[in-house]
């Protein structure tokens, strides 16, 4: 590098700064013209463009003639930012203890329109592979998270969404029970209401193992309950129950194996 140069480093400062000013600029407008970005920010026009096409090849960015606005990736991770610190610190401890006693894939997801959007996935490397991915979504009607949520809203959201409940029993509880891909049974049971979006979570596993009785619903449900009680979520199930109901729940049952 000669004197004079920018280095690599300032650069790609230089070039985070210009982003952040473009992504800054959408506070105010939901859809912005070329023309105004480059005036809102003072970058040139021709740089500007540049930058805006990168970003919508990302996802960060999404482009409709003439006009711009944020893209479904960064909409997103918007979504996940304000459940990162409670999911580290309190949920994904409770989820990990799920995952163990049930030795299933664990997911957390909110209810996003029609849509399930993954908040936490918790499996091993050996398990059976889902597909599935943190700040992935999937419509409501193909996950035991969305149908549990749906279960406990009016017929006519359920309608709305094509989504419907096995059974009465699962409307007054809400929990689902469904397969989730060839081979594979999932148990999804609702949470409660957080922030104003309905968060729920499944087990998934082999048909042989994952069944839709009391002794295999209760762990889902137990771990439902220590999540909405320490959130004081309104409307959740059996709020009276802790985290410790889970190790209960395990070493009461023996041989794992038997009632996965």
């Amino acid at each position: 590098m000669h004197a004079g140069e920018p280095s690599e480093t300032g650069l790609v400062v230089s070039t985070l700064d210009r982003v952040s000013l473009i992504l800054d600029s959408f506070r105010s407008a939901p859809r912005l013209t070329l023309t105004t970005l480059s005036r809102r920010t003072g970058i040139p026009r021709t740089s500007t463009h540049r930058m805006l096409e990168q970003l919508v090849r990302m996802g960060w960015i999404c482009r409709s003639g003439v006009e711009y606005e944020l893209g479904g990736k960064l909409v997103e991770m918007g979504m996940l930012a304000p459940y990162q610190i409670k999911l580290e610190y309190v949920v994904e401890p409770l989820l990990s203890e799920l995952h163990r006693v049930t030795g299933h894939v664990v997911h957390l997801g909110v209810l996003d329109g029609n849509n399930v959007l993954y908040l936490q996935k918790i499996a091993d490397r050996a398990g059976p592979d889902l597909q599935t991915r943190i700040g992935g979504r999937i419509p409501a009607r193909s996950s035991t998270i969305g149908k549990a949520l749906f279960a406990a809203a009016p017929r006519r959201e359920q309608v709305d969404a094509g989504v419907h409940a096995e059974s009465d029993s699962g409307r007054q509880h809400g929990v689902a029970f469904g397969t989730c891909t060839s081979g594979l049974n999932c148990i999804g049971v609702r949470i409660g209401s957080m922030g104003g979006a309905e968060v729920g979570l499944s087990v998934s596993g082999p048909t042989g193992q994952v069944k839709f009785e009391r002794q295999q619903v209760a762990p889902v449900r137990l771990a439902a309950a220590a999540i909405a009680q320490y959130f004081d979520l309104t409307g959740s199930i059996r709020r009276h129950l802790d985290a410790g109901s889970l190790q209960r729940a395990d070493s009461g049952r023996g041989d794992r194996s038997t009632w996965r």
